[in-house]
């Protein structure tokens, strides 16, 4: 019994200091996604990997599983270059927004229907490390943006007309002031005559 542990141990220590240990890739996404009906959305996927990138090692996989009954549905594919959809309903709707090299596997889908509720998989392997989770994006497809969204913008637009309007009015108070340092004589002639207003002279 002792003497088998003992041979354990050993090959776990070879193994470690062989390099041969296996870990996973990681998959990172923003989990939960809305978007206004016929607007464009980037659906973002990042991930980590302990193996050296190199193009053509890694491959990314999209896939789409609607909200209501339907089969899981090939999205997009990835190896060395994008392999966007032949057909089906991503078919002219998907563009590669990625970078491997920058851990970047994300995608752009454009003009988003009703249709494209539901929940996309983002799955990325770089040989010789293909383990590890598959991340996931649910979406939302929306008839308009939310109040406090509404809200947001409208302040943000009142904020940057106010700020103009501040611009303008300072940019007049300084032409007035320089005009009015620059020319004394007229500054006089118009003291005078308020002080004849003043005095009913």
């Amino acid at each position: 019994m002792r003497r088998r542990r003992m041979m354990m141990m050993m090959m776990m220590m070879m193994v470690a200091a062989s390099g041969w240990c296996v870990a996973g890739i990681r998959v990172f996404t923003a989990g939960e996604v809305k978007a206004v009906n016929g607007t464009d959305v980037r659906l973002k996927c990042t991930f980590q990997t302990s193996s050296a990138i190199r193009a053509a090692s890694v491959t990314v996989s999209w896939s789409f599983r609607p909200l209501g009954p339907g089969q899981e549905e090939t999205v997009f594919y990835y190896h060395e270059k994008p392999y966007p959809p032949n057909e089906g309903r991503f078919r002219k709707k998907v563009d590669w927004a990625g970078d491997v090299s920058g851990r970047d596997a994300s995608i752009v889908l454009r003009k988003v229907p009703f249709s494209f509720n539901g929940t996309f998989s983002c799955q990325v392997k770089n040989t010789p490390d293909v383990h590890g989770n598959v991340g996931e994006v649910r979406l939302r497809v929306v008839t308009t943006a939310s109040l406090s969204e509404i809200v947001i913008l409208c302040v943000a637009i009142g904020g940057a007309i106010l700020l103009i309007l501040l611009v303008v009015m300072m940019g007049v108070f300084v032409r007035r002031s320089h005009r009015r340092r620059n020319n004394p004589e007229q500054n006089h002639m118009i003291l005078r005559q308020e002080q004849k207003v003043l005095t009913g002279w």
